[in-house]
């Protein structure tokens, strides 16, 4: 599976969910729904901004009209969601990338051009609502200009059966060193999130920390699979 806008405005990605066993995958209408909530809290006029702390960093598929760095505090970056697709599988799960409550991330911040605002934004829901496992919220966030401002945050929801309380280094390195799935390798993605962050002069320990360990881990590659490297 291909993770671009037209497998996200296709419903291909959506569908690749459905077959999951054991869970409550969310309709298109659901997903359309959950955005159309947080739009309505949303004063129209003011510029729309999104907090990346994850892929979005590195690979944001939507188009924005500016990106600044972005201080978001009260929350933390935390692999404390059960990964069963994706980059992980029921057998092998993986761990995905969350925002939990406590401390302080640094990130990127996205604002949207208002023209085009629900296209590009429904993009973002596809991707990340897909079985819920977020709870959307608006946050404010200070830019790297010194402006505050509302902006839209992906936080764990902690009552999903894939919520995982345990997301230690020590404890998710098990899963994430070896989980796979139709994405791709989960190691991969932390790689990718390090090097991002380190592109953009952002600090994260816990990030950086998961990635040095994986570097030193070793990996059995599958014929013909080239292995991940900046």
């Amino acid at each position: 599976m291909v993770l671009n806008r037209e497998t996200l405005n296709n419903g291909t990605f959506l569908n690749a969910f459905r077959d999951v066993p054991g869970l409550e995958w969310w309709s298109e209408t659901r997903i359309e729904k959950s955005m159309k909530d947080m739009l309505e809290i949303h004063s129209w006029g003011n510029p729309l901004w999104i907090f990346a702390y994850g892929s979005l960093i590195y690979n944001p598929l939507f188009h924005f009209v500016e990106q600044q760095r972005a201080v978001l505090d009260g929350w933390h970056r935390s692999f404390c969601i059960r990964l069963i697709l994706g980059r992980g599988n029921i057998e092998q799960p993986g761990r995905m990338l969350a925002l939990e409550r406590g401390g302080s991330t640094s990130g990127l911040a996205y604002r949207f051009h208002q023209d085009n605002l629900e296209n590009e934004l429904r993009l973002v829901w596809m991707r990340e609502m897909v079985g819920g496992l977020y709870e959307p919220e608006w946050a404010d966030v200070t830019l790297a200009n010194g402006q505050t401002v509302k902006a839209i945050i992906f936080a764990a929801s902690t009552g999903h059966p894939l919520y995982e309380r345990d997301s230690s280094p020590d404890t998710v390195i098990s899963y994430i060193s070896v989980a796979s799935g139709n994405l791709g390798r989960n190691r991969d993605y932390v790689l990718r999130l390090d090097n991002s962050l380190r592109h953009y002069g952002i600090a994260d320990e816990y990030i950086h920390d998961l990635a040095a360990r994986l570097v030193s881990t070793p990996i059995t590659l599958i014929p013909g699979e080239i292995p991940y490297s900046d």
